[in-house]
């Protein structure tokens, strides 16, 4: 069964976070992206729990109404403070200095890929859904046909100041008609917005994008067991940014592109990625 909990890891920071599983399982933290929530791994939490896992899905920092520092001052929302807020709450949960697996989408997964950079000996397996590794991005970024180039116009377009309005605006229609274009169920992009169609939780989500600007940092090879998810009808992810993660990975590596799938994949075609998330853990345990 999935709970609502609330973790604590300092005392202005407290999270909502979606739990399943029995305490001291082998530990399965997941990581949303812009703009969803914790609800977007609903599906894998079940999976997860029923194979023997404990998972946590979190709504992170900005979204929890329990930890939005100012948005003023975007430092609040650097990569660093991420990744903090990942390893603390895998603390706060009882696994301590424990190795566990991870799961991002999005910008989850550019969480993900940097504490597999910084933490590798902390992760039994990684799992990445959408987002490619940030140096195989960056170099599709930077070709001549300016095809990602196009696909990430967006996140440029976030970082102007009145970002927060225009996603909003008319019920936030935007929102809502890019998460049912790519197979976003009704009701769960209802729980998206309950989260994130409010203005403080969007100017906060969208102060991750100003806190980093337009360019990824570059990272070094992953050394985790890495699962990596793609749909192939992604509408922000090309595939040469995609199939070019492969070049900056060196540990066991699995590719999987999804024919028909879109950006949104864990909510679009919940049960292949479950299945292929499970997999992955099984083939590297803690």
């Amino acid at each position: 069964m999935t709970v609502l909990e609330k973790i604590t890891i300092s005392p202005d920071l407290t999270f909502d976070a979606l739990v399943a599983g029995e305490p001291g399982a082998p530990l399965v933290l997941l990581l949303h992206g812009f703009a969803e929530s914790m609800h977007c791994w609903r599906a894998q939490l079940t999976a997860l729990s029923d194979m023997g896992y404990r998972a946590i899905a979190l709504s992170q920092r900005g979204y929890s109404a329990g930890a939005r520092p100012d948005t003023r001052d975007v430092s609040h929302y650097h990569m660093d403070r991420l990744m903090d807020d990942a390893i603390a709450i895998v603390a706060a949960s009882g696994y301590g200095e424990e190795r566990f697996h991870l799961a991002g989408h999005d910008w989850g997964g550019s969480i993900a890929w940097c504490l597999a950079d910084r933490y590798p000996e902390r992760l039994a397996s990684l799992t990445v859904l959408s987002r490619p590794h940030p140096n195989a991005f960056n170099r599709a970024l930077m070709m001549a046909d300016g095809e990602q180039s196009r696909r990430s116009r967006h996140h440029t377009a976030f970082l102007e100041l009145d970002a927060a309005d225009v996603v909003l605006a008319d019920d936030a229609r935007w929102l809502r008609e890019r998460l049912a274009a790519n197979g976003v169920p009704g009701p769960m992009i209802e729980e998206h917005l309950s989260v994130l169609g409010n203005k403080e939780a969007m100017e906060a989500a969208l102060a991750w994008y100003r806190a980093r600007g337009a360019i990824r940092s570059p990272l070094g090879p992953i050394r985790v067991p890495t699962l990596f998810i793609w749909g192939d009808a992604d509408d922000t992810v090309g595939r040469v940014a995609a199939e070019g993660t492969v070049d900056f990975v060196a540990a066991p590596y699995r590719f999987e592109a999804l024919p028909g799938v879109g950006h949104f994949a864990a909510q679009q075609v919940p049960d292949s990625v479950s299945e292929l998330m499970l997999a992955h853990l099984r083939n590297h345990p803690v």
